[in-house]
């Protein structure tokens, strides 16, 4: 559907008084933040924070008559942070989620919903045994090492909506472990339960972080064995080091970290590890990212680019997902079964690479209470077995407090949106279909 110029120009309209709108409330208050922490010394304390992103999205087609744009406000992030020290080399980390904020429909946390408003649920449960910078361990529940992408979280992407390439399994499923429900027991947002060892040295002047771990992964259904899953990341900063808590990692620093280059290459195992208890194969997947980071001299501002590429092997496992049960083409399935009797749980992901780039850069003048960072990305996703897709984003970032405050404008013009990033029944099946959409957001992130 052609969108005149009239209808343009109010959309943008609208998002520029949305930003200016709420700049324009921030300034006013005193104080931005709150939180909390109780110390007995150095070695003993516990903290308490919080963080939430909340956006208004406008999507071409994509309201409920499919011939105007759906314009809906919601929550996408609402978490609560504990972290503490109970001894010199030992902590924890305890966060919540608010599960289904920006999945009414429960795909993410279950049905444990209240009344149409979503569930709050346990998302980090770490126990952090750090004994010097060449040799830690984390146990519990935590992020999967993998990509930068991934281990920067929500939060502290240089995009307010930086996932947009396909998850690997602990990031796209619907649980931990084992369950009777289709497509779960791979992890939930990008973590699963494990362990994970990591440490950094810095040889010639470089650092090097080594992070590698163990898994539960997908349990059930194409896992039939039980077999664990593997996971590691190799990261090389050739300039200034990053300082993150354990083996996370940031889109930006804002210029705050001073130069850097840092390069990485992440991946992933499972035996059985997609597929259904019928069509199952092994889950393999690579990545490779680079971030560069330019503090431009005589304080003209910040230059930040990102780039970020991923192939997953899934073979048998595309093919097998029924396009009837995602409005796709009917295929007929290699089980012989229809669409109602395809065998569950299952794990369906990409069979092919994806990859993305983008360009940042950060004004040294602040403009009110907070700087401008205007930027660029493009994505693009090619399945073996299954129709490409693209997606350009033009967008600014108005930087207030870092990623602890940031409002974010953007737009984007590609089929991603209707054809789906996200593995799962139908969504890489040949042939298909899907519209070139427009979409306009606004997004707001504050936490401490």
């Amino acid at each position: 559907m052609k969108v005149g110029q009239k209808r343009r120009w109010k959309i943008f309209m609208v998002a520029g008084a949305t930003m200016a709108l709420v700049a324009g409330m921030v300034s006013t208050v005193p104080s931005v933040y709150a939180g909390g922490m109780i110390k007995v010394d150095d070695d003993k304390w516990i903290s308490v924070g919080m963080g939430i992103r909340t956006s208004f999205n406008s999507q071409e087609n994509a309201s409920p008559n499919g011939q105007a744009y759906d314009n809906i406000f919601a929550v996408n992030n609402a978490r609560i942070y504990i972290n503490g020290k109970i001894h010199k080399y030992v902590g924890f980390t305890f966060n919540t989620e608010c599960f289904n904020c920006a999945d009414p429909n429960g795909r993410f946390g279950g049905t444990n919903t209240f009344a149409g408003n979503s569930n709050i649920g346990l998302i980090d449960a770490i126990g952090k045994f750090e004994f010097n910078q060449y040799v830690n361990f984390w146990v519990g529940r935590t992020l999967v090492p993998t990509e930068r992408g991934e281990l920067n979280g929500p939060f502290y992407h240089s995009v307010f909506d930086g996932f947009r390439t396909p998850f690997f399994p602990n990031d796209q499923s619907a649980n931990f472990g084992r369950s009777n429900a289709a497509n779960d027991g791979a992890g939930l947002y990008g973590r699963d339960n494990g362990a994970v060892f990591f440490g950094k040295f810095h040889p010639g002047g470089t650092h090097l972080l080594y992070v590698a771990s163990v898994f539960t992964g997908q349990n059930g259904g194409p896992n039939t064995g039980s077999s664990l899953m593997y996971a590691g990341r190799l990261q090389w900063n050739l300039l200034n080091d990053e300082d993150n808590p354990g083996y996370y990692t940031s889109g930006t620093y804002y210029g705050t970290a001073g130069d850097i280059l840092a390069l990485a290459v992440g991946g992933s195992h499972q035996k059985d590890g997609v597929g259904t208890a019928i069509t199952r194969n092994d889950f393999n997947g690579i990545t490779a990212d680079v971030l560069f980071e330019k503090v431009l001299p005589g304080d003209m501002g910040v230059f930040t680019f990102n780039g970020e590429f991923k192939r997953f092997w899934a073979q048998n496992v595309s093919s097998f997902s029924d396009g009837t049960l995602a409005g796709g083409t009917g295929l007929t399935t290699p089980c012989g079964c229809g669409a109602a009797n395809l065998p569950s749980p299952g794990m369906w992901v990409l069979n092919g690479k994806s990859w993305y780039v983008e360009g940042l850069y950060l004004f040294p003048q602040p403009i009110g209470i907070g700087r401008f960072q205007p930027y660029g990305r493009y994505t693009n996703i090619a399945p073996l077995d299954s129709t490409d897709r693209h997606e350009w984003e033009l967008g600014t970032n108005y930087v207030i407090e870092g990623h602890n405050a940031r409002l974010s404008a953007f737009w984007r013009h590609g089929d991603i949106a209707t054809k789906g990033f996200v593995g799962g029944p139908g969504v890489f099946a040949p042939g298909r279909q899907g519209d070139v959409v427009n979409s306009f957001l606004v997004g707001l992130q504050m936490q401490y």
